[in-house]
């Protein structure tokens, strides 16, 4: 029925999207996915960003000494695929909430697919609030990140953002 890898909606432009129906609506139980590799320049624009200049991030020998494998991307720009996918589906989409929980290492150079699973959605006037469990695996088999978000969404209807690709 659902699962990790992505799809082709049948009869729609959407990229990234499982879903039990083709009406191009959310339900729950959808499933949306965006899959990326982090450099290091995304790294190095990240700690600019956040000015969180941790060694792991950037000595191998020091990531090393600490028991890692090699350099770590940031936690928190490992979940910002969470507010990608839903932003990039649903514009003008109000992010409220999202807890986390880190599970595995990410790496420079991981290919990381980021989950978005609608598990439940209630009206309220004109737009929807969505309860969402997030989700990333790296190399599309081991959970690395985890969590659950709310959005305020102005429509069910999925949209496709050129921007995603």
């Amino acid at each position: 029925m659902f699962g990790r890898s992505s799809v082709l909606a049948k009869g729609s432009l959407l990229r990234n999207f499982s879903s039990s129906s083709s009406s191009g609506v959310l339900k729950i139980g959808d499933i949306l996915t965006q899959t990326r590799t982090f450099s290091n320049d995304d790294v190095c624009q990240y700690s600019k960003l956040s000015h969180d200049v941790n060694p792991l991030h950037f000595d191998s020998e020091s990531a090393r000494a600490a028991g890692l494998e090699d350099r770590l991307v940031h936690g928190l720009l490992v979940a910002s695929l969470f507010p990608w996918i839903i932003s990039s589906h649903f514009s003008g989409a109000i992010y409220v909430s999202q807890s986390l929980h880190f599970r595995s290492p990410v790496y420079v150079g991981d290919e990381i697919v980021g989950e978005v699973k609608a598990i439940s959605i209630k009206q309220s006037k004109k737009r929807y609030i969505a309860k969402l469990s997030t989700k990333c695996f790296k190399n599309g088999e081991l959970l690395v990140l985890d969590g659950e978000a709310m959005a305020i969404l102005p429509t069910l209807a999925l949209e496709h953002d050129s921007r995603r690709s």
